[in-house]
């Protein structure tokens, strides 16, 4: 127990308590089942798609590897968060330890700038597809997936360190309940008896520098790729050029929807139930987990195949 400048009592907080729909408990009732299953449906989708990229010889071509690497970010976020949330809503574990707080929230913001710098990736996979389809085995090659792989893991990891180490290094002057279901900066930090000005600063300096650049570069990409659609003289060239294209949009719409729902409704907190944007900071760790593999599964011909190859192959093991 220490002094602080402002003449309060810091007491050294331990572990911090996630009071989740604390104005809405029913909340947890209806929302365990479908949280659930949409958890399941993540981990086993996203499996699935990772396994049959890695057997499938076919599917060895960067595209596929950037697909498994979303694929990859998607489980390592769903399993940050919702397994803990599950358990706060099934056997009201509420408890998370101060250090196992501040490592939640790094994975939080480092991964889900990854995922978005993923998608920027990809979007330029697909800008060269399309406007340079000549050119696009001598530029999207395998080493080029490496590079821009340990790019988006070198941007985030060091970009997104400081928001947990600027919430860490506050002082908690007894407050330990979170009201929310994660470790989100915000919330965590305002527990503090400092002036959390510089965190909240950082925090939308962070946010509009990495899913800013991403999103302005995603719509670069796209409206390069429009104009090129529309030039295409050939019957029927235009609607095979745009469905490549359409798998990857729709992974976007998802990613970026929902981030922008939950960006609008913490701006109109005081119009709406604050456990609205808890819901949907959720929600956006889950719904774009489960749903991204299933969209490229069904748009894809070439995972399609390889999921039936996969399938045929453990049948005649079987036998």
């Amino acid at each position: 127990m220490t002094a602080h400048q402002n003449g309060t009592i810091s007491v050294q907080v331990s572990d911090f308590l996630l009071n989740c729909f604390a104005r809405s408990p029913s909340w947890k009732l209806w929302l365990s089942l479908p949280l659930s299953l949409l958890f399941l449906l993540a981990m086993g989708a996203n499996s699935v798609l990772l396994i049959t990229i890695w057997l499938e010889a076919s599917l060895h071509e960067p595209m596929y590897y950037l697909l498994s690497f979303l694929s990859l970010l998607d489980i390592v976020l769903c399993l940050t968060v919702i397994p803990k949330v599950l358990a706060i809503f099934w056997f009201d574990l509420k408890s998370i330890s101060f250090y196992a707080c501040f490592l939640q929230m790094y994975i939080m913001n480092c991964f889900l700038g990854m995922e978005s710098c993923t998608f920027m990736v990809m979007a330029y996979d697909r800008y060269v597809a399309i406007c340079h389809p000549l050119r696009y085995p001598s530029i999207i090659t395998d080493h080029f997936v490496a590079k821009a792989a340990i790019f988006t893991l070198a941007r985030n990891a060091l970009l997104t360190i400081f928001i947990p180490i600027l919430s860490a290094r506050l002082h908690y002057c007894g407050k330990n309940i979170i009201d929310n279901c994660i470790c989100a900066n915000l919330s965590v930090s305002k527990l503090s008896c400092d002036n959390i000005a510089l965190n909240r600063i950082f925090q939308l300096i962070v946010a509009w520098t990495l899913l800013g650049s991403d999103l302005t570069l995603i719509i670069f990409s796209y409206t390069f790729i429009l104009r090129a659609v529309l030039r295409l003289k050939t019957k029927g060239a235009a609607a095979k050029a745009l469905s490549t294209c359409g798998s990857h949009f729709i992974l976007i719409l998802f990613f970026s929807t929902i981030l922008l729902v939950f960006v609008f409704t913490h701006i109109a907190k005081k119009k709406i139930s604050p456990d609205i944007p808890v819901l949907l900071n959720v929600l956006h760790h889950v719904i774009p987990a489960a749903l991204n593999p299933i969209v490229y599964g069904v748009r894809t011909q070439e995972i399609k195949e390889g999921i039936r190859k996969l399938l045929k192959r453990a049948r005649e093991n079987r036998k």
